[in-house]
């Protein structure tokens, strides 16, 4: 299953790829696809804390492997596609035990908007995008469940190519607060 959605997802970036392509070797060709790849770090729900304290436990937050690939049909407007593969189980310590369980894969896209951007020198800017997305995660029994996510990440970008970015994301569905940072390139 995680096999099939990770080949869907690079078929998908290399079928986007010729929306880059120059037609006119003359004008400066324009970088319309970011990929990237990065980390995510998923901490408790918030409705999962009354019970954690009743219980004396503590939670340990899940990491994940952070796919990004982000359309960028406009100047200000990002069309993001992610997958977050996790790379462990959920933890849970409760009186000095150590309970695992299944993390949830997921994948999910929306809609971005650059709000702002501060040139650092002739080569390199920060920029700030923040938007709404969708994201669907598969559950326990593998059923899907949709839940909305605001996100926003700050981008370091280094000449025509190279990216870094450093954001959050506080998904209402599960109310789950999230780190995400990674590197990567834009076509």
């Amino acid at each position: 299953m995680k096999q099939n959605i990770i080949f869907a997802i690079l078929g998908l970036v290399f079928a986007l790829q010729p929306l880059s392509a120059q037609t006119d070797s003359t004008k400066k060709k324009s970088k319309l696809f970011e990929l990237s790849f990065g980390q995510s770090v998923l901490f408790v729900p918030n409705s999962q804390l009354d019970s954690i304290r009743k219980n004396s436990s503590i939670i340990v937050p899940t990491n994940a492997i952070l796919f990004l690939a982000v359309l960028r049909p406009t100047k200000n407007i990002r069309i993001p596609l992610f997958f977050n593969l996790p790379t462990q189980t959920k933890q849970y310590i409760v009186n000095g035990e150590i309970i695992n369980e299944k993390a949830s894969v997921t994948f999910g896209t929306g809609v971005q908007f650059k709000l702002f951007h501060i040139h650092l020198d002739s080569r390199s800017r920060i920029e700030f995008e923040v938007g709404p997305l969708a994201s669907f995660i598969f559950n326990k029994r593998n059923d899907i469940v949709v839940a909305p996510v605001l996100a926003g990440r700050f981008r370091i970008i280094q000449g025509d190519r190279f990216t870094m970015y450093l954001g959050c994301s506080y998904s209402m569905g599960i109310k789950a607060l999230g780190i995400l940072y990674g590197t990567g390139s834009v076509f």
